[in-house]
């Protein structure tokens, strides 16, 4: 499998701007619940414990408007970071609780049957619609678009980079 990401610099409208900050600030909520459920578990039991975003959804009803791919692949990246720590403690350190100030803002969705699409005149995300972005280069004939990552800067700018997959060609 051959892997390249493009990243574009889009222009989305007030709504979608809202919906970048209830998802960025979910993902973050998301990571902090299921970090402290995991610390408090194993503080009790000695034991790992694998949380899923969906049995937060009861007492956090606001959970529930963002994007629910987005919300497990902060579980995928949690536990990508345990099992890193775990594996060589030097080189990764314990994975922390997220702030609002110190964390950049951003979240990844999956494409799922043409929900992450590139369309003429912007990129088309779930639950979002399509958001007006500067496309100046395409993925080439063959590339499937696997997943989108949401980013916003420091400066108030708004990124998506789009992950795209091919086959890998015997040489």
């Amino acid at each position: 499998m051959q892997q390249k990401a493009y990243k574009y610099r889009v222009y989305p409208t007030e709504e979608q701007r809202t919906f970048f900050a209830k998802c960025f600030g979910c993902c973050r909520k998301i990571w902090n619940l299921m970090l402290a459920d995991r610390n408090q578990y194993y503080k009790d039991t000695g034991k790992s414990l694998y949380p899923q975003p969906a049995q937060y959804k009861k007492a956090y009803p606001y959970l529930k408007e963002a994007d629910s791919l987005a919300l497990s692949n902060v579980q995928k990246q949690q536990n990508k970071a345990i099992k890193d720590h775990i594996e060589n403690p030097k080189a990764f350190g314990v994975p922390k609780f997220k702030a609002k100030k110190r964390c950049k803002n951003s979240y990844t969705t999956n494409n799922q049957k043409g929900t992450v699409a590139l369309v003429e005149n912007g990129i088309k995300l779930p639950k979002v619609g399509v958001i007006r972005a500067v496309l100046h280069r395409m993925p080439e004939e063959g590339w499937t678009i696997k997943s989108a990552t949401v980013s916003q800067n420091r400066d108030g700018s708004y990124y998506i980079s789009v992950l795209c997959e091919k086959d890998a060609e015997d040489p």
